[in-house]
């Protein structure tokens, strides 16, 4: 899901560390005629982490680099396929879960690291997980934030109408947006519209899509989205759509939950905002009750990475591993 405000850069709290410049940019050829931007910041020699952003679709900012301790943290940061700074720009083609685990490996053989923190919040948790689960001996520790599981229950839940009795005029305005005979399944609909021929159409459902998450991000939310860039909006909502349409590539319904097993050694922190109306507790608290080695921590927030008891708690998390 949404990684807010990921398209522009977030004012400074004190809780985040000012954002150094990355000392080193590259891009990396992968397979499917991908290339992904990748960059790193903070200490050369540091204890690496690698940060997955959200959406699908989001890409990465230098407002991610603010949790981590620069003196302390080789922080990795890159962007999905098909986003932020990779191309094909906007692409679904050879585009899957899958495909980013394996681009994923790629990336950290390719700079040479044995083992490193996986930070990941909303989508980058779901990835963050699925990767431990495939790769767990490359896992040090897990910092989840805003958990997402990719389940029918949780797509229902924000796609279906769950949501929408909290924010039911920012509801009306985004599923208003297509003919009432095919609001029942919402992701189909807006599907045909976001990969249509007409370019113009394609950005203004886009930026719909977008907004209706972006409005229900923050605690403090004032009721409606913003505009959202279109360059932004456009692979944003095509790559969430095409994700959420083969419900995440995953092998069946739950398949985080019944792999829980694969990584129930490897540290955990979860940190979940209490009144996050995109992926509500009940799902963090499900997992925390799967995952031994998993410490979860409510604060009272909404969704977002920038909301200030979510930014502080995982500064805090950072700042605490051994």
């Amino acid at each position: 899901m949404l990684e807010h405000a990921s398209h522009k850069d977030e004012k400074p709290r004190r809780s985040l560390y000012p954002a150094r410049d990355a000392f080193h940019r590259q891009t990396l050829e992968v397979s499917g005629g991908h290339s992904i931007y990748i960059e790193q910041s903070g200490r050369e020699d540091g204890e690496p982490v690698v940060v997955l952003h959200g959406g699908p679709g989001g890409g990465c900012s230098p407002a991610m680099r603010r949790f981590f301790d620069p003196d302390r943290y080789r922080v990795i940061l890159f962007d999905q396929r098909g986003c932020g700074r990779s191309t094909p720009y906007a692409s679904v083609e050879n585009n899957t879960t899958w495909d980013l685990i394996d681009d994923i490996e790629v990336i950290r053989e390719t700079l040479g690291i044995r083992k490193w923190t996986v930070f990941g919040g909303s989508w980058g948790a779901t990835l963050s997980l699925l990767y431990a689960q495939a790769h767990p001996i490359r896992v040090n520790a897990l910092v989840l934030r805003g958990i997402f599981t990719m389940t029918q229950a949780e797509l229902d839940w924000f796609y279906g109408g769950g949501a929408g009795q909290f924010w039911p005029e920012a509801w009306a305005s985004f599923s208003n947006m297509v003919p009432a005979e095919e609001r029942h399944d919402l992701i189909a609909a807006y599907r045909e519209r976001l990969f249509g021929k007409i370019d113009a159409d394609v950005i203004r459902y886009s930026r719909a899509w977008a907004a209706w998450e972006n409005t229900l991000a923050t605690l403090d939310s004032k009721g409606h989205g913003g505009r959202v860039p279109a360059h932004y909006a456009k692979a944003f909502s095509l790559i969430e759509n095409h994700y959420f349409t083969h419900k995440g590539f995953l092998r069946e319904d739950g398949q985080i939950f019944a792999d829980m097993d694969k990584i129930r050694n490897i540290p955990g922190y979860i940190v979940q905002g209490r009144y996050d109306m995109i992926c509500p507790p009940h799902t963090a608290h499900a997992l925390h009750k799967l995952w031994p080695k998993s410490k979860l921590r409510l604060v009272k927030a909404g969704h977002a990475m920038s909301e200030p008891a979510i930014a502080t708690e995982l500064v805090g998390i950072m700042n605490e591993m051994d």
